[in-house]
């Protein structure tokens, strides 16, 4: 019975916290992005977010990404520097493989920073990659 059920894994989607310039209102802003780094499309992608600690959370934001090819990216929403003191989460959902997918992505408080930079794969720029 449960041993029958198949529970796909999601390897090779990821969320990063991009540190980039914005030309419109000359500063540097704290982008999310949805990373495709499978070798195939995934369809459908849906991104539910928030941000907690404690009694403390933002509004929950729900992003229709839509189809994104291989090796691709694309953004999710702009982080405003007040929520990055909370615990933000991104919940994934999609379809490849005639399959449907999710997987929970998690920056805890405080570790979307300047300090943690590194370069995101695929994108090429500077950010936090979610290890959760």
């Amino acid at each position: 019975m449960k041993k029958d059920i198949e529970i796909p894994v999601a390897k090779d989607v990821h969320v990063a916290v991009v540190h980039e310039w914005n030309d419109e209102f000359l500063s540097k802003d704290w982008n999310a992005y949805l990373i495709n780094n499978r070798t195939d499309a995934i369809e459908m992608a849906i991104v539910v977010s928030k941000g907690f600690d404690g009694e403390k959370k933002t509004s929950t934001m729900r992003h229709g990404i839509g189809a994104l090819g291989p090796r691709s990216f694309k953004k999710i929403e702009l982080l405003q520097e007040e929520v990055l003191a909370l615990n933000n989460e991104f919940f994934v959902t999609f379809f490849a493989e005639n399959k449907l997918f999710e997987k929970r992505f998690l920056f805890p408080k405080h570790t979307i920073s300047e300090n943690l930079l590194t370069t995101i794969p695929v994108i090429d720029k500077d950010g936090i990659l979610s290890n959760v």
